[in-house]
């Protein structure tokens, strides 16, 4: 195996060249497809040892090489005899004394392979000493190396093809048995140089194997000293501190590891004074992995801190201090987790007496927040640019600032919301006095100490109670006067929204408010006017019983603000008018919907006329988006109207119904005009369910035949609404009904159908995930009507075609849809909603069961294929649970069966993709566990069986033919 054989590498040499260089993209797809082949092929044994022992070729072919070599032999140590695996092992032993020196990419790569190759060869027992003594002293980075991958790999050893039973021995015979060893060869090595102590490979080691080196024994070894002074040098730094934090993690259990703390806390306290040396050199990694290093403790004793307050005060001012440090804010973030687990912990009652404590230190902490919350100040004259241009960097500001936001409302759980608000109004109070007099419309003097505030103001306001009666009082009329300055306003508006439950409990603060916000629609600013948008949907949700006489005086302002609105704006204001609406006497509700609402129609009728002719699609966006702001009225005006009286709302939605079935018929192509009407309809249905009874065979008429017209899943999307309110059983909905409501949806199913036979699944995916959702439902409120009909059985079929699809949406509703399907073949279904009046579970008709087992008889051989090859080949991760679950289903009453067709099927599988007797191997154990009863064990067979073949076919091979679907056909 270790003999050089050049014969046979130039055509891979020559592909990988063509990877490389700048050529047509045609030749370098076919050099890839030609290297994944080379690389599963039996061949790639010989060639990747040749390129690795070539003198002349490149470290990028090398690189290549090892890969392949490591992939080989994770995947296809089958293509091998057992007896050659030595040779294999000695050969892989003489490359790494070649490439001891480097390059590292490559001898990681070849560490890993020896790696996974003495994971695999159960017989080689002296593993670390054969290592040790072939390599050398003088490798001692490359012994550092195979070691820091061992448990690496073992970790990972599902990769590998061991039983559960081999891989636990393995893990004994490695790690388990090997760990005083390996503790001692790094204690020595520690011992041999000064530059071995320092050498960042031997603290990757060491956190490699603190999963099987006690904690304590590193602890109170030579080589936790080695760690504390490689924190002084530069070079090793990094390394260190991961190996730190490791240890810190695993004294988490802190009854278990009082004196592994005791040991590491003078220690980690005694760097508290690099803090300031390295904010002041301004050494930003330095400065971050000293942060790291206090977070992670703190988080991982967060339960000592609390229980012995004094005792740990010294590690909280660290961390405090490296947040009040950060000058470029980098490094402050790490401690965000560390202040909330401890917020969660010394709010509890039994630790008052550390709250009383920390108290100070989170007083302070609000303090530092608030300071990192200002804005940079630019250092010209350009206000306009205060990132320079980074946009990215202004990005992770805004984001930043956000989550110090979350720190602020921690703060005011342990030292109450009146003290964080007071220091927050203490600042704009005191900008105010310093500064308020040089204010004018043109230049606003450091305006980021007061925006700052505001900000703080907004982030915690979800913390203030509605009764807070001492700090709002007093900030809300300075609010409402702020400079007129760009993002001062944004920010005033913006926390102002934040406290409209507290203002709908203080009617005397609403009117400067509401002036404040509307006087904002007229800004020159976008982001003032959003926000002023923004604010006024609070206002009008949680004020709207104090707006409720006003409603016919906004109405003006409405109409004029509407248009000059962006849509997001135009919902947001809507829905706020929508709330004040919904307040008034049922007599007037109509009136007020029809004189905010016949406007936003004749704007949609005058836009659609224009669309109609139109050759771009922002007329159509502008018909969507008035759809939308109908929609949103139809949502929030809800009014309470007994059975027998006719409800306004419903009255005015019979009024339009005509103008949105013309919008339907007139623009079957526009899939954004198609979604919004749809969802309104839907709501329709949903905000006014049986006083919507006058509407629905209309309603229905325009779903049924908009679906044929469009094909679009959306008037799917609108059926299911139907198909729940009205279902049986329903109050006030007769038999006569809900029947007709099943035949409307089986007009939609037989609709589907005929669409799934003139198209390919993968032109359809949006309507076939809203067709297995809408069936879901249709299983639960009419489930006899369903499973009984000869529709069913095509239904069946479709299914079995929309999972060729690779998108996880439509295969996770078609997977949830046969999971439920298949459970009707057994005494329990998932979902149904069976008559049963007593505390058992009901029972599901036999006729219904036989139903499903017929139809699974004659498909469930396609089924399996078809479940099996996505697990194997397609499937997205998220889908791997539930596909598997329908396996499981069909276990629970086909078992026999099943068995048959999964044999079957990977039968069919290329030939050469599986390991001898693999297949055996699976289907003999799948039948002892199916004699067993043990269903739930064969599913995890199965997961890990189309695992493991995944793993090592990641793209299908050649002769995938025999198991391509066939395409799905409906004569119906």
């Amino acid at each position: 195996m270790a003999s050089v054989v050049s014969d046979g590498i130039e055509p891979v040499l020559a592909a990988l060249s063509t990877m490389q260089t700048n050529i047509d993209r045609s030749q370098k797809y076919e050099a890839h497809e030609y290297l994944e082949k080379f690389q599963k092929s039996p061949e790639a044994w010989d060639k990747t040892h040749s390129l690795l022992s070539s003198p002349t070729t490149t470290s990028e072919a090398k690189l290549f090489a090892a890969t392949t070599l490591k992939g080989k032999i994770t995947y296809d140590l089958d293509q091998l005899p057992r007896e050659s695996l030595t040779s294999l092992r000695d050969s892989i032993l003489t490359l790494l004394v070649s490439f001891r020196e480097g390059p590292r990419p490559i001898r990681t790569q070849l560490c890993v392979c020896l790696a996974n190759l003495a994971v695999q060869m159960l017989d080689w027992k002296n593993v670390i000493g054969q290592v040790g003594s072939t390599l050398g002293g003088s490798a001692g980075d490359c012994i550092l190396e195979f070691l820091r991958v061992l448990p690496e790999e073992i970790t990972e050893g599902r990769k590998i093809n061991l039983t559960e039973e081999e891989l636990t021995i393995r893990t004994k015979d490695l790690l388990e048995d090997n760990a005083a060893q390996v503790l001692g060869l790094l204690i020595q090595y520690s011992r041999s140089s000064t530059s071995a102590a320092s050498n960042p490979r031997l603290f990757e080691c060491i956190s490699s194997w603190l999963r099987e080196i006690p904690t304590a024994d590193v602890v109170n070894s030579f080589l936790f000293d080695a760690l504390i002074n490689a924190l002084s040098n530069e070079d090793s730094f990094d390394a260190a501190v991961d190996c730190l934090c490791t240890i810190l993690r695993d004294t988490r259990e802190v009854d278990e590891s009082v004196e592994i703390i005791r040991t590491i806390y003078p220690q980690i306290v005694s760097l508290q004074p690099k803090i300031a040396q390295f904010a002041q050199t301004e050494n930003l990694e330095i400065y971050k992995g000293l942060t790291r290093i206090f977070a992670e403790a703190g988080e991982a004793w967060v339960v000592m801190i609390a229980r012995f307050p004094v005792d740990f005060r010294s590690l909280v001012e660290s961390i405090l201090e490296c947040c009040g440090r950060d000058r470029d804010r980098d490094a402050i973030s790490l401690t965000f987790l560390f202040w909330y687990e401890f917020k969660q912990i010394i709010t509890l009652d039994k630790y008052k007496e550390a709250r009383d404590q920390y108290s100070e230190l989170f007083g302070r902490l609000v303090d530092v927040m608030i300071k990192h919350l200002e804005y940079p100040t630019p250092d010209g004259v350009n206000e306009g640019d205060l990132f320079d241009g980074d946009r990215e960097q202004e990005e992770k500001f805004r984001e930043f600032r956000h989550q110090m936001g979350d720190v602020l409302k921690s703060c005011c759980e342990v030292i109450t919301v009146l003290e964080c608000l007071g220091k927050a109004f203490n600042l704009i109070q005191t900008w105010i006095n310093t500064y308020g007099s040089q204010a004018t419309s043109m230049s606003v003097p450091h305006w980021q100490k007061l925006e700052a505030p505001l900000f703080s103001m907004r982030a915690m306001g979800r913390m203030v109670s509605p009764e807070e009666s001492v700090v709002l009082r007093q900030v809300i009329p300075l609010i409402v006067q702020i400079p007129d300055h760009e993002k001062l306003r944004f920010q005033a508006i913006m926390a102002l929204a934040r406290y409209t439950d507290w203002t709908a409990q203080h009617p005397e603060f609403l009117q400067p408010q509401l002036n404040f916000v509307i006087a904002g629609f007229s800004h020159n600013s976008k982001e003032v006017v959003r926000a002023s948008a923004l604010a006024f949907k609070f206002f009008g949700t949680d004020c709207r019983k104090l707006l409720e006489d006003h409603v016919t005086e906004l109405h003006p302002f409405y109409e004029s603000i509407l248009d000059s609105l962006p849509p997001v704006s135009q919902e947001e204001i809507t829905e706020g008018v929508a709330c004040i609406i919904s307040t008034q006497e049922l007599s007037k509700i109509y009136d007020t919907l029809k004189l905010y609402c016949d406007p936003v129609i004749k704007r949609m009728m005058s836009r659609a006329n224009e669309a109609k002719s139109a050759q771009d699609d922002s007329t159509r966006l502008a018909v969507a988006d008035y759809l939308q702001l109908l929609t949103i009225f139809v949502q929030n005006i809800q009014p309470y109207v007994s059975p027998q009286q006719e409800n306004p709302a419903v009255k005015y939605c019979q009024e339009i119904l005509p103008v949105l079935s013309a919008i339907a018929e007139n623009f079957t192509s526009s899939t954004p005009i198609l979604e919004r009407l749809c969802r309104c309809w839907r709501y329709m249905v949903l905000s006014y369910r049986i006083a919507i009874l006058p509407l629905l065979p209309s309603l229905a008429q325009q779903l049924a035949s908009g679906f044929e017209s469009s094909r679009q899943g959306c008037f799917l999307w609108a059926t299911d609404s139907v198909l729940r309110e009205f279902a049986v059983g329903v109050e006030f909905v007769d038999a006569a009904t809900s029947e007709a409501i099943y035949k409307f949806f089986e007009q939609q199913a037989l609709a589907f159908l005929r669409i799934m036979n003139d198209l390919p699944p993968e032109d359809l995916p949006d309507v076939i995930e809203d067709f297995f959702r809408l069936l879901i439902d249709a299983l639960i409120y009419y489930h006899q009507q369903l499973l009984l009909s000869p529709v069913c059985q095509h239904i069946l079929s479709a299914s079995l075609s929309a999972l060729t699809l690779q998108q996880e949406p439509p295969l996770i509703a078609t997977l949830h849809y046969l999971r439920d399907f298949l459970s009707y073949g057994t005494n329990h279904p998932n979902s149904s909603n069976l008559d049963s009046h007593d505390s058992q579970p009901p029972s599901n008709p036999p006729q219904i069961q036989q139903a499903v087992k017929q139809m699974v008889a004659s498909q469930g051989e396609p089924l399996v294929q078809r479940i099996m090859t996505g697990m194997m080949f397609s499937f997205p991760r998220d889908c791997l649970q539930d596909a598997s679950g329908v396996l499981l289903a069909l276990f629970e009453f086909m078992p026999q069966e099943t068995a048959v067709w999964i044999k079957s099927t990977i039968g069919m599988l290329p030939t050469g993709s599986i390991r001898a007797g693999e297949a055996d191997r699976l289907m003999n154990a799948v039948g002892m566990k199916v004699q067993g009863g043990d269903l739930r064990k064969v599913r995890v067979l199965l997961q890990d069986f189309t695992t493991s073949y995944r793993r090592r076919n990641v793209a299908p091979r050649d002769g995938l033919g025999r198991l391509e679907a066939t395409r799905f056909r409906f004569n119906g």
